[in-house]
């Protein structure tokens, strides 16, 4: 993709210099909060775009199998750092496949390593409006999922001023590395005061282990962006035979609603 912000090289720098035993708990807590429901032990886990590892980690230390896919190879150089968090599990553990969820030799390979059936539970947070064809990555994942197995995702929540952030977002990967540190430094300010505004709540405490800085970077350079409406959402998903079992809202309005469906297609 001409045109892709480097989630790996952020993913990255995040797992060197940021992650900490707090990031960790946190991680586990708000993990356990959408998925809480879902029994991982013995189970196959698929995170479609793992970033750092963190949920590959979680899902192992709970029982789970877990399988990781990212088009970036750098988030595979980020599970080195984030498996020091985790001594229960092996650091090799996730099985890592390299490559977009887009590609069907891709998918067809994911579906391979668990012969063909699916995974009891596949999981893709924040990652699949960050594709350039969220609908088409959305039908890949939940190809995945085997008959009465479960699917969660996050996506961008549909807002007035998506469309300028599109613009933004694409306008921040085009620019040289000064111009994108200026960008940084011109928006943290704007998103801390944004977000204290709106939850009432210290900016810099983060969900899901995250730091707020390199949310920044994440949040101003994510492109491709997409995003949905939690209708929309699940419009996109419950024809393939899901049923939405577990909805949490976006804290911020620009935020990722949470979803949990469950496939009612009998095994």
């Amino acid at each position: 993709m001409a045109t892709a912000f480097d989630f790996g090289a952020n993913w990255l720098n995040f797992s060197r210099h940021a992650l900490d035993d707090t990031k960790v708990v946190q991680a586990k807590e708000d993990f356990r909060r959408l998925m809480g429901q879902v029994d991982l032990a013995g189970k196959s886990f698929l995170d479609i775009g793992f970033g750092q590892g963190l949920s590959l980690f979680v899902a192992a230390e709970q029982g789970a199998k877990p399988h990781g896919c990212d088009i970036n190879p750098r988030c595979a150089e980020a599970t080195a750092n984030t498996a020091r968090f985790f001594p229960s599990v092996a650091p090799d553990a996730p099985k890592i496949t390299v490559g977009s969820i887009l590609d069907p030799n891709v998918v067809g390979t994911l579906r391979a390593n668990v012969g063909g059936a699916g995974y009891d539970i596949v999981h893709s947070w924040g990652v699949l409006h960050h594709t350039g064809d969220m609908k088409r990555a959305i039908a890949n994942a939940v190809s995945l999922v085997r008959p009465g197995g479960y699917f969660a995702l996050a996506i961008y929540n549909r807002h007035i001023t998506s469309p300028v952030w599109v613009a933004i977002k694409w306008f921040y990967c085009k620019c040289p590395a000064w111009m994108q540190r200026v960008l940084i430094g011109l928006f943290y300010p704007i998103i801390w005061l944004a977000k204290l505004a709106v939850t009432g709540e210290n900016p810099s405490t983060q969900d899901r282990g995250m730091d707020f800085y390199f949310n920044v970077v994440d949040w101003v350079g994510g492109y491709p962006y997409e995003y949905a409406s939690i209708d929309e959402v699940r419009a996109l998903v419950e024809p393939y035979n899901f049923d939405c079992i577990t909805t949490i809202p976006a804290q911020v309005p620009t935020g990722c609603n949470e979803l949990l469906f469950k496939s009612t297609t009998k095994q």
